[in-house]
């Protein structure tokens, strides 16, 4: 069963099984004609010593075929039982069928890791859907921090993951360079810029940015302008400091963001909403409006906590409450000027309008209540049709050996992305970032994640793939002839008689490769890459697990010196595990190296 990467993977194939089986007992008059069988799944069971695989079949079916649950798992597992890829089936507690598969299901699972390669894994679910994921997006007000840190590291990877599982992918970032806080980043510009000429300026007046960053900037500014702006009203001079240092920035965030190995196809300007001709904001206001989704009107004063953009006043309103939300959401300020969340319905809305029906926003923990609004705007705006899925990435909590890290005095009051990356490196900032889940608090240490311990996963799972390319160095001295050169030596491993792989750890091994596509395919779903950086976590354990092994009972070794058949199907087991952890380590954007000193 030499699968392409095009064909269902193992569990596919079994559920595959388990409907047929279903839909022949319907036929058979033991079922009602046309169940619904979407809700039929087959996962590894909790419990290993249960089996390989496990369905709920009888349970979710059950009601609808008037049948106790076990009545009806007995009658699905006899006709599994007559599945040739199946060893045993059992029914457990009130009606799970578990099934436990032949030992050839797994090599020959391992033959498909070897004939496909780098493709193992890859799954065409997304079929070319387009999705938009946005991500960083932060204010081009300065350096990106370790908070930007973790949330460009999870669009990134997920990014990855959707590729990876056949959707057309789309990375955007949003640049707020509208509103008041790129007129305070001018006003700072504008400060370095009379230093830059020579002016005492004291310290930085409170509200504006202290950061050293922004020397450059004011001196830019003096070698382009001389001292001309500096005899300029405050309307003239501010959209030309602002503009510089809109650029500046985000040429620092870019090159921030490489240094994380993060690029974006889209950088897509807020300002640009309201200039050049096209005021999309207003448009969009007006759609919702021939809708009937704004109207003029008051808002009762919120219950609880005062709300920011309350305002006990006659205003333009969006009827946020038809569309799931808790209130009606304004649109206008009282000066005429359009609220944050108006420019985001435009923007949110040019997404669908550029072809994007599912939408991800990877947004900071501050910005949790804000989700409701803008899903119920993104309703009104594509007629149902649009999805936006927000992902909320928590803080980040900088220590060193438990010990919270000081800030950087060059960024004002927070600690940089680059300082992180530079002291701990690119692959253990990404997979740190990753090794928990997007909406949980992370303790990020910066001496345990360049520790050489199984505690320190990143390592762990590199070590597993440097491990694997030292087997394959001193395996030579068996088999002179294994190549080199990776997809030569996979070519040649393909006809290794990998049925001699009959230990329960080796078989084990197998199994947890097998893993791989399934999870692949249910991490893109639910958008958590995070499941990836777990699973090549367990993969790795269970590959020293192994390695451990043969140390301690030298017949289990992947070398045999007097015995080149079972070395060479140990060694496409290796390869196999290599295959794999480079697959996954590239999804998150995570270098697998062949030695590690």
């Amino acid at each position: 069963m030499v699968n392409s990467p095009s064909s269902p993977h193992l569990f596919a194939l079994i559920l595959g099984r388990v409907q047929a089986v279903c839909e022949a007992l319907a036929a058979e008059g033991a079922l009602p004609a046309g169940l619904d069988l979407s809700r039929v799944v087959v996962e590894p069971p909790k419990d290993p010593t249960h089996g390989d695989m496990a369905t709920n079949a009888a349970m979710v079916l059950a009601k609808e075929a008037k049948a106790k649950p076990r009545d009806l798992a007995e009658q699905i597992a006899a006709k599994l039982r007559a599945e040739p890829m199946v060893a045993k089936v059992e029914i457990a507690g009130p009606g799970f069928i578990n099934l436990t598969l032949q030992t050839k299901v797994w090599t020959d699972e391992l033959r498909a890791v070897l004939a496909q390669g780098s493709a193992y894994g890859r799954s065409a679910i997304g079929g070319g859907h387009k999705v938009n994921v946005e991500y960083v997006s932060a204010n081009p007000t300065g350096p990106m921090h370790v908070g930007h840190c973790r949330g460009a590291v999870f669009g990134d990877a997920l990014a990855n993951l959707l590729a990876f599982a056949g959707y057309d992918v789309t990375r955007e970032y949003y640049i707020n360079d509208a509103g008041a806080q790129v007129d305070v980043l001018g006003r700072s510009a504008f400060l370095r810029y009379q230093e830059a000429l020579g002016e005492e300026i004291g310290e930085i007046p409170e509200g504006l940015y202290p950061g050293d960053y922004l020397k450059p900037v004011g001196e830019a500014l003096k070698a382009e302008h001389g001292d001309r702006l500096r005899t300029m009203p405050e309307a003239e001079w501010l959209p030309i400091a602002r503009a510089k240092a809109i650029a500046m920035m985000m040429d620092m965030i870019r090159a921030d963001l490489a240094a994380l190995n993060i690029s974006h196809e889209e950088f897509f300007s807020e300002r640009s909403l309201i200039e050049g001709g096209t005021d999309r904001v207003a448009e969009t206001i007006a759609f919702l409006r021939a809708k009937g989704d704004v109207y003029e009107g008051r808002l009762p004063p919120p219950k609880g906590a005062p709300v920011d953009d309350y305002e006990d006043r006659e205003q333009t309103l969006f009827r946020a409450t038809a569309y799931g939300d808790d209130v009606d959401r304004p649109l206008l300020k009282s000066n005429g000027s359009y609220t944050y969340f108006a420019s985001d319905i435009a923007y949110h809305k040019t997404k669908f309008d550029r072809g994007y029906r599912t939408m991800v926003d990877v947004w900071g923990a501050d910005h949790g209540g804000y989700i409701k609004r803008v899903q119920a705007a993104i309703k009104a705006v594509t007629a149902g049709q649009g999805v936006l899925d927000v992902k909320i990435v928590q803080l980040v909590k900088l220590l060193r050996n438990g010990e919270p890290v000081k800030m950087s005095k060059r960024a004002g009051d927070f600690v940089t992305l680059r300082e992180v990356v530079k002291e701990v490196g690119c692959d253990a900032t990404r997979f740190m970032m990753l090794f928990r889940k997007n909406d949980a608090l992370l303790d990020f240490d910066l001496a345990k994640v360049i520790e050489q311990s199984k505690d320190n996963a990143v390592f762990y799972v590199q070590y597993g793939h440097a491990r694997g390319h030292s087997v394959f160095r001193n395996a030579v001295e068996v088999i002179p002839d294994l190549p080199e050169e990776p997809a030569a030596r996979i070519a040649f491993l393909r006809d290794a008689e990998v049925e001699r792989l009959t230990d329960s750890a080796e078989l084990d091994l197998l199994r947890r490769l097998a893993l791989y596509p399934r999870i692949v395919e249910a991490a893109a779903q639910a958008h958590e890459p995070h499941r990836i950086a777990f699973y090549l976590y367990e993969l790795a354990s269970e590959f020293h697990a192994l390695w451990t092994r043969g140390r301690d009972l030298p017949h289990l070794r992947f070398i045999i010196n007097n015995d080149a058949l079972i070395t060479k199907a140990r060694l496409a087991l290796v390869q196999g595990a290599v295959s794999v952890l480079a697959s996954g380590l590239a999804v998150l954007g995570v270098d697998a190296p062949t030695e590690m000193r």
